[in-house]
């Protein structure tokens, strides 16, 4: 999502020596940050400050604001927050007059069930989480056979039309599911829009409410 802007920026391998080199006011880390590096960071007394990774659209605006104030920028961070929540505010005001029951199927046969980012945007998308009416809680796995007989409405692919192949996308390419296409509607979601909380959750949100539409559920 801000690959643009990235190329930018010299690349590095996040060693200590490396972080320290450039004398930062702030280092950020996340979660999945080496610890190693993190702990070293912080034994030297670096300015380190660690974020987790948002579970749903509230942490998502929170850790805006909290990161824009660190930053010098709690106006920007303040006018990203108004248009997302903006935007989520116009999908909330124009309700489908029916709920399509949607399936996700990830990678390697993985599904998201309740309690996760994923079936929050399907939620406010509209949608019916079919996983999480099926008792799957976060992420789990899935059969075809589930998916086939799950009496989906749409079945959200997390794939990109023209990304390179790996066996973990293969079964999002099974001959089962394009059969599927006669009675079921097959929407492809780039990993980027919702793998981790951003603003471009929004955009998401917004592609699969404009599929439920297309697929009958409203006008």
């Amino acid at each position: 999502n801000m690959a643009e802007i990235a190329r930018t920026v010299p690349a590095n391998h996040g060693l200590v020596e490396q972080v320290l080199s450039h004398k930062p006011d702030l280092v950020i880390a996340g979660a999945y940050t080496t610890r190693s590096t993190v702990a070293l960071l912080k034994r030297v007394g670096a300015p380190v400050k660690e974020f987790g990774v948002p579970r749903n659209i509230a942490e998502m605006r929170a850790q805006i604001g909290e990161m824009a104030a660190l930053l010098g920028e709690p106006a920007r961070g303040a006018a990203l927050i108004a248009e997302i929540d903006a935007r989520l505010a116009r999908l909330a005001a124009d309700p489908l007059p029916t709920k399509p029951q949607a399936l996700v199927l990830r990678p390697n046969g993985f599904t998201v069930g309740r309690g996760s980012l994923v079936d929050e945007i399907l939620t406010r998308a509209g949608l019916a989480n079919r996983a999480a009416e099926l008792g799957i809680d976060n992420y789990g796995q899935i059969a075809l056979e589930t998916v086939v007989l799950g009496e989906a409405d749409i079945l959200i692919l997390n794939t990109t039309p023209d990304r390179p192949p790996s066996l973990a996308h293969e079964i999002l390419h099974h001959p089962v599911l394009t059969a599927l296409g006669s009675r079921v509607k097959l929407v492809a979601l780039p990993s980027r829009l919702w793998t981790c909380a951003g603003p471009v959750v929004i955009d998401a949100i917004e592609l699969l409410r404009r599929a439920a539409v297309v697929n009958g559920g409203g006008s």
